[in-house]
């Protein structure tokens, strides 16, 4: 005889399982992870294309010193770069630098946010999204990478560790 109790231990062992899957098959991984090594690439690549703009649009946030704006306007996109690349060769430092970098942009962002600072987000160069609404939408977006893709990104891949350690 099946009982209520039963059927729901059943369901709910089928949805664990699924998830499960999703977590560890590679591919909805590699799909993440690329996406999301494109998305730092681009916005990497497209502020050291012009880091004068970049560096108008850090100087509009008052958070950085005159004297450091240049070595930020370079530096920042260049690690967006190189951790995007690190993390579309699957290299772990790549996830944990990246994940540095979105809680390093949601800061920023909120304090753009809280301050009502009327600048550009300056997430992929200068005079991508229109100053105040583009700061939420920029930071809403953030959030979400850091509080649902990284996260993901991360049990993937131990999932996959444990179930390689088990085979």
């Amino acid at each position: 005889m099946v009982t209520k109790n039963s059927r729901n231990s059943f369901y709910l062992y089928r949805i664990r399982n699924i998830f499960r899957q999703g977590l560890v098959h590679p591919w909805p991984y590699r799909i993440v992870r690329l996406a999301l090594a494109a998305l730092f690439i681009y916005g990497g690549v497209t502020k050291l294309i012009d880091p004068k703009a970049f560096a108008a649009t850090i100087s509009a946030y008052d958070l950085v010193p005159e004297a450091f704006l240049p070595v930020v306007a370079i530096g920042l996109p260049f690690i967006e770069t190189i951790a995007g690349i690190a993390l579309v060769f699957d290299r772990p430092w790549g996830l944990h630098l990246i994940t540095l970098l979105l809680a390093l942009f949601v800061f920023v962002l909120g304090y753009g946010i809280l301050g009502d600072l009327n600048v550009d987000c300056g997430c992929f160069g200068a005079e991508d999204l229109n100053k105040q609404a583009g700061l939420r939408e920029a930071f809403y977006r953030d959030l979400v990478l850091i509080g649902i893709v990284t996260p993901y990104l991360y049990l993937s891949r131990w999932y996959r560790a444990l179930a390689s350690i088990r085979e």
